[in-house]
This record gives C-alpha cells, sequence and structure tokens, in this order.
C-alpha cells in the first residue's frame, strides 16, 4: 500500500530491509506498549511523507523475538535506521515527530567511515 510501513518477519526482513537498495527505518514496536501506540501515527507520516526515498517498516518484537535478539532490542518503542545492509543509528524511545525526523536524516546523512 502507498505511503504506508510495511510489516516485516524474521522470514522477509533480510530481503526488505538488509538487501534493500533504498535506506529504511525500522519501528520495533509490540501491541501492549504504549509509547509504540503513540508513535504509529508519526510513523505513519514518515511512510507517507519519505516515500520512494526510505522505506518505512515496522516490527512486531513479540512475533519476532528472533529479530529483537539479533539487533539487541532491550527497550521499545526503537526505530533502527539502516543503510547498506547496517544499522546506522538506534532511536530509542517516543519523541515528537520533528526531533524523530531530525534523527532519521542526520543518521542517513553521515558518511559511513
Amino acid at each position: 500500500m502507498p505511503g504506508k510501513p510495511i510489516s516485516v518477519s524474521e522470514e522477509n526482513f533480510d530481503r526488505e530491509i538488509i538487501h534493500s537498495e533504498t535506506p529504511a527505518i525500522v519501528d520495533f514496536w509490540a501491541a501492549w506498549c504504549g509509547p509504540c501506540r503513540l508513535l504509529a501515527p508519526i510513523i505513519e507520516e514518515l511512510a507517507a511523507e519519505y516515500e520512494g526515498k526510505i522505506k518505512v517498516a515496522k516490527v512486531d518484537v513479540d512475533e519476532n523475538m528472533g529479530l529483537a535478539q539479533r539487533y539487541g532490542i532491550m527497550s521499545i518503542p526503537t526505530v533502527g535506521v539502516f543503510r547498506g545492509g547496517e544499522m546506522v543509528a538506534r532511536i530509542v524511545g517516543y519523541m515528537p515527530k520533528a526531533e524523530l525526523k531530525r534523527r532519521i536524516e542526520k543518521a542517513l546523512n553521515t558518511d559511513a567511515s
């Protein structure tokens, strides 16, 4: 669906995120998490704004514990910023959209050394 985050799982994470031609942001969340529910509409807005430029995905950590372990997700919500198959930034906790967007863009605009 255009402008919407995609749902990724352990089965398709590498194909959708790691091997993606475009950078990606991944929202690690769970249904029972209050701050995750507050962040969800912001993630939806970012998916629409970044359409065609950045892939936006969501991972339910309760259903995909292996991915949570693989990336050391200890608190949710955590937004992982991926570029070139690597997590280049980890943004933990709820924050206003402007701050989240600033951190995502800073992570994606920093040249890997």
